[in-house]
């Protein structure tokens, strides 16, 4: 049987076993199963794998996105940029680690745009707005981050509330 999981802590919240387990039905792939592996620390993870030498990949929660870095083998490239890791590749006993957050976004983008924008408006600096600021980089788009809390490298939602030439002057606007 083939198996994946998911680390993190809590995972009390996560639906990702559910969502995995019907959808390894919906598509036929048989002989797949999904665990949750509810772990405080990162260093943990050797455990699972030693106690789960089956496992072919895991998906990476909160808290553990930056601390599993070190663990690894390999990093995608992107992923250095970043400095999170979502998603572990298990092959031969080696540990990849890559970033779907950065993979998705810009894949999808890419396929979306007949050309490229002169510039984009990230809303939020959360945790996922380091892929799109890495993807945006590597396809040559400049982009200014808006937040709650302003810095040198922000702005605020009152400024872009107060400037709305702001949103016509930047055509892409992620949320």
């Amino acid at each position: 049987m083939r198996k994946f999981g998911l680390i993190g802590f809590p995972l009390g919240h996560s639906f990702s076993k559910k969502y995995f387990t019907e959808k390894f039905k919906k598509e036929e792939i048989p002989n797949c199963s999904f665990e949750l592996f509810e772990i405080e620390k990162a260093e943990q993870l050797s455990e699972i794998l030693k106690n789960n030498p089956e496992l072919e990949g895991l998906s990476v929660t909160i808290p553990h996105k930056q601390a599993v870095i070190p663990m690894l083998d390999e990093l995608d490239p992107a992923c250095e940029a970043i400095g999170a890791v979502n998603c572990i590749q298990i092959k031969k006993g080696k540990l990849k680690g890559y970033n779907t957050d950065y993979i998705g976004f810009k894949e999808s983008l890419e396929e979306w745009l007949d050309e490229k924008p002169k510039s984009a408006l990230i809303l939020g600096t959360g945790g996922a707005s380091k892929a799109v600021k890495k993807a945006l980089e590597d396809l040559g788009i400049p982009f200014q981050s808006v937040s709650r809390s302003v810095s040198s490298v922000t702005i605020s939602y009152e400024t872009l509330h107060a400037q709305p030439e702001l949103l016509e002057e930047n055509p892409l606007i992620i949320n």
